[in-house]
């Protein structure tokens, strides 16, 4: 049996996935509603208003790799 299948690659993935975080960027800003965003430079977790404000909200958090984490419970 032979299957008819059309494989993507991987640019096709990149620019899809893109095009998905851009559409629902689109809708929260037509639905006023806050966007979240990561700033580099603050290590800072902020909340964007539709207006364009920026609200701080949290901290990074910083936990460590996986393993030390394990190895700290036990």
């Amino acid at each position: 049996m032979v299957r008819d299948r059309k494989i993507i690659t991987d640019d096709q993935v990149v620019k899809r996935a893109n095009a998905a975080i851009r559409l629902e960027l689109e809708k929260r800003k037509a639905r006023n509603q806050p966007i979240a965003v990561f700033d580099r430079e603050t290590q800072k977790v902020c909340m964007q208003a539709s207006d364009g404000t920026i609200i701080e909200s949290k901290d990074r958090l910083r936990r460590g790799r996986y393993s030390e984490r394990k190895r700290n419970r036990t």
